[in-house]
């Protein structure tokens, strides 16, 4: 099948994650097979504001119709392979109470287990990349097939902080920026202060910059120039918070790639808190309807909206 952009052609922005099938029940309800994973919530973040190139493996199970859905946000699918009798990753997992954490039902790698991510040629002259979680050293086997990109970040979990520390350790300090959540900021570095956690991980790992999700209350940024706290975004509801982190990290890394934000080094402290901001409220429209209900339908201005609404809570009466 073509594929949504020019193959030829390289994105701005590249991301080497999952695309899944997820069932999901909350409080507000059940959904059986949508679309999810971390390439498909980052991609059609970060499409808001630049373009982007997807790596990652589906099975032959794969509808046309999800497809469809990645090509509407002309999403780059060169790198999306098909295994041939595969079936696609599968999760499904529960919120109850607060919904701060998925209780995990199922987990299915199916296509996964054997999955060596190759990047097309086009894509490995990105300038913008960003490594979602997934074993550290398949990372690595990226980041060693990247030519020079000026920005590259990734994500990690709990599972490779037990399991592959070193490895994960070592990845860190080859991309330029981490972003996790606090209880991996506190599991990887040993320091039950958040703070204390993530100026820790700043110093044993990327080169420019670490954000520490913080769920509904909001991001932390480390840089080597400045600490910025970030509240999240005021919501009466939350309907579904699959895919919030990944969101979240789609919309900052689509503002940095979209800004040329590292066109002369890092980014300044000043373009990482926009972007955070973009993040937090590209992450509060994916919460607020299942899977990519909300986030797949939503329109520039409507970002930018509250986006200016936002700065409005932020601002000392």
């Amino acid at each position: 099948m073509p594929n949504a952009a020019d193959p030829a052609a390289t994105p701005t922005l590249v991301v080497v994650g999952t695309v899944a099938f997820d069932d999901i029940e909350t409080p507000a309800g059940r959904r059986d097979g949508i679309l999810g994973g971390s390439a498909t919530y980052f991609g059609v973040a970060a499409s808001w504001f630049t373009d982007v190139g997807i790596v990652g493996v589906i099975g032959e199970d794969f509808p046309d119709d999800y497809r469809a859905v990645l090509a509407r946000h002309k999403l780059d699918l060169a790198g999306l392979e098909i295994a041939e009798g595969g079936k696609t990753f599968h999760w499904a997992g529960r919120y109850e109470g607060t919904m701060n954490e998925a209780q995990t039902l199922v987990t299915d790698l199916n296509v996964l287990e054997t999955f060596a991510p190759k990047l097309p040629a086009s894509f490995r002259e990105a300038p913008y990349v960003f490594l979602a979680n997934t074993d550290p050293r398949i990372q690595a086997s990226v980041l060693d097939q990247l030519a020079s990109p000026k920005l590259v970040v990734m994500d990690t979990m709990n599972l490779w902080i037990s399991i592959a520390r070193e490895p994960l350790l070592g990845v860190m300090k080859r991309v330029d920026g981490v972003i996790l959540n606090d209880q991996e900021a506190r599991d990887l570095s040993g320091h039950s202060n958040l703070v204390a956690a993530g100026r820790w991980v700043l110093e044993n790992g990327p080169r420019a910059f670490v954000i520490v999700k913080k769920g509904e209350h909001g991001s932390f940024l480390f840089s080597k120039e400045r600490l910025l706290a970030l509240p999240s975004f005021p919501l009466d509801e939350v309907v579904d918070p699959t895919g919030a982190g990944d969101s979240f990290a789609g919309g900052v890394m689509g503002w940095l790639a979209g800004h040329d934000a590292a066109s002369d080094g890092a980014p300044t402290p000043r373009e990482l808190a926009e972007a955070m901001l973009r993040g937090t409220v590209v992450a509060s429209h994916t919460v607020s309807d299942f899977g990519l209900d909300r986030l797949g339908h939503l329109l520039p201005d409507q970002i930018e909206q509250r986006a200016t609404e936002f700065r409005t809570f932020l601002t000392l009466p």
